[in-house]
């Protein structure tokens, strides 16, 4: 297939890029670098089958991209990333959306969109299906990234209905691994660092609010069967871990799996409607998709702490 992976040089989509690659589909990656990095797809732009192209989603693609899928990855995903960018945000999934929906239309092309959970905002149902339409709030300071997708989602589903467009939906739960930025502000990033520093460990709030982590290689693997599963034309799929631990047993394991000695310390939470509680029922995609997690959490975060390590040591060598 020839695949554009609108964000192909972001955190999941770089590893995106290379899984389509090593099943042998060509690959056009787009990404203006506003949060995605040269650097996550440099091994990648030496190989035949692979394209990157600067672009910016609010801007139409050109009439002549032709492809056969069109994965949209394209949005700042941190809280701190988008809320140095909460109009950039929204455009992404409003504008941006539309041109790729645009492109697949003209094209015929399969359409993936990477929605998240936040549109499930602070939940009042535990854990969170695909039928909730959650307790988000519409004007808080999150709203640019949690309403963005939940628009994006929409127009998604208009799309699919008055163009006959084949659409698929992820909701993908908290995800880290290798390539994430290590400035990316999220809870594995930020332990990760802290603890190789030797730096406090910060916990936002009590740390008592959960969460559930997949290793990326996972999330991965549950996109390529939703992108390639006929069955799951029209769906909203949870892609997610549903393990769930506070945000304070996340902390322990990491300084542990570091062999750091840094304190944890607490601080008052950074923003309001911070979700007190968030796990993925994945029912869905078990039996759609015939996927769930594989990667033990000390496997994935000892995989993580590694690519970390050497990343910071790099950044140390060129100072």
């Amino acid at each position: 297939m020839r695949v554009v992976v609108a964000g192909g040089a972001g955190f999941i989509g770089s590893h995106l890029c290379r899984r389509l690659l090593a099943d042998g589909h060509q690959v056009l990656c787009l990404d203006n670098l506003s949060t995605g990095r040269r650097a996550n797809i440099a091994e990648l732009e030496g190989q035949p089958d692979f394209v990157f192209r600067e672009h910016d989603v609010t801007r139409p693609l050109p009439p002549e991209v032709e492809a056969d899928a069109i994965l949209h990855l394209a949005s700042p995903a941190s809280p701190p990333r988008y809320l140095c960018r909460p109009v950039e945000t929204l455009l992404a999934n409003s504008e941006g959306t539309l041109n790729l929906l645009e492109a697949a239309r003209r094209s015929g092309a399969r359409f993936l969109l990477a929605s998240t959970s936040e549109v499930y905002g602070d939940p009042l149902v535990h854990p969170q299906r695909e039928e909730y339409w959650g307790n988000v709030n519409p004007i808080g300071e999150r709203s640019c990234y949690d309403e963005g997708k939940r628009f994006a989602e929409a127009l998604t589903m208009a799309y699919a209905r008055r163009h006959g467009l084949d659409v698929r939906i992820a909701r993908i739960f908290n995800t880290y691994g290798e390539r994430s930025d290590p400035e990316d502000g999220r809870l594995v990033p930020n332990f990760v660092t802290q603890a190789l520093r030797g730096l406090p460990l910060t916990l936002y709030g009590s740390g008592e609010q959960t969460r559930s982590l997949c290793y990326v290689g996972d999330l991965v693997e549950g996109l390529m069967r939703l992108l390639c599963c006929e069955a799951a034309r029209g769906e909203v799929v949870n892609l997610g871990n549903p393990e769930e631990h506070p945000v304070r047993y996340y902390a322990e394991r990491i300084r542990d799996l570091c062999g750091s000695s840094s304190p944890i310390v607490t601080v008052e939470a950074a923003l309001g409607d911070d979700p007190q509680r968030r796990r993925p029922d994945i029912t869905r995609a078990q039996q759609l998709l015939g996927w769930q997690p594989v990667v033990p959490l000390d496997e994935g975060l000892r995989r993580t702490i590694a690519y970390f390590r050497a990343e910071l040591a790099r950044d140390e060598g060129r100072a």
